[in-house]
Parts: C-alpha cells; structure tokens; sequence
C-alpha cells in the first residue's frame, strides 16, 4: 500500500471540491483548478476528506496512486494557500524588473530578456529576488525552472540565477603562479 496515496486529503473551509467523471474542480479563495484523474485511481469526497484509492495492484496503479493524492493535495494547497518561489540574481549588473505580465532581466548577454509569464503566475522583484507566486505548484515550478536556466549559478563565483534554497558548492580557481 502506497504511504502516500493512503493518507486522506483533508479539505479546509472555504474550498470546495467537485468530482464530474474523471475530472476533478478545486475551487477556493484564490482561484480555481482542474484536472483530469488517471483510470487506475478512484476518488471519494465524504464530507471535509478525499480518499484516493487504486483499482489494480499492478505497478502502474501503484505509481499511480501516490501521484494521482499528491496532485490533488497541491490543487486544495494551491487554492486555499497558494505557493511560491523564489530565485536570487547573483552578479554585476545583473538585474530584473516585473511589470504586467512580463519579466525583464539584464543577464549579462548584449539584449535583456524578456520572458512572458504565464497566466496564474505573478512575479515581485526586491533587490535581487524574484519572487513568483499562483495557485499551480506544477506551473510554477516549470516556470522557475525556465528563469534559472536563462543564466544557471556557476561554480567560480557564484554568478547567475539560483533557487533562495539552494546551494551552490563552490570550486577553488587556478592557482596563481608562485
């Protein structure tokens, strides 16, 4: 039995959940999700709980089990709460800026880059954080991904775009000659 895919999903007050066929609607304070369930999983909403159950013991349920309850506890998560991300701009002259939709970022190349977010998503630069929030944990984390790797950190010195979490193991340079 999957230690994840086992644990009921309690909903909070003020989200509701509903189940049409193999789609599954969150609906909260801070927006709205949807998503289709696989075929090997089963879904119950009793009261204020989810159960997420498999229909066949073979691998393939068994995967999909614990995927199918984490995902549906990142949409209630997503509505009641939120996520967020944050990155941090290492280097000289190196910079963003967020308006409208759109985040500018001078990395060092001879253009900015302009980088269109998507729907949902909302960026705040302070200093030299970006801070990306909205309610789809998978879409926001892709969209991280695509800021990080527009100028990964490198080893040396530490310059580029890195996670706040992250950790960087930083390499000694050449030895000068003695």
């Amino acid at each position: 039995m999957s230690r994840i895919g086992k644990k009921p999903i309690d909903i909070p007050k003020g989200v509701s959940v509903t189940l049409q066929g193999r789609t599954i609607k969150v609906k909260g304070p801070k927006g709205e999700l949807a998503r289709d369930v696989p075929p090997m999983v089963e879904i119950n909403v009793e009261g204020s709980t989810i159960e997420v159950k498999r229909q066949a013991e073979d691998r393939k349920g068994r995967a999909m089990h614990g995927l199918a309850r984490s995902l549906i506890q990142n949409m209630v998560t997503g509505v009641s709460t939120g996520f967020t991300r944050e990155l941090e701009i290492n280097g000289v002259g190196y910079r963003a800026e967020a308006r409208a939709g759109v985040l500018s970022m001078a990395l060092g190349y001879s253009h900015p880059l302009e980088l269109l977010l998507p729907a949902g998503v909302e960026a705040k630069v302070e200093k030299n954080k970006v801070v990306l929030s909205g309610i789809d944990k998978e879409v926001l984390g892709r969209i991280a991904a695509v800021i990080r790797g527009q100028r990964p950190p490198e080893p040396y010195k530490g310059k580029g775009i890195k996670y706040v979490e992250e950790q960087i193991r930083r390499k000694v340079g050449k030895a000068g000659v003695s």
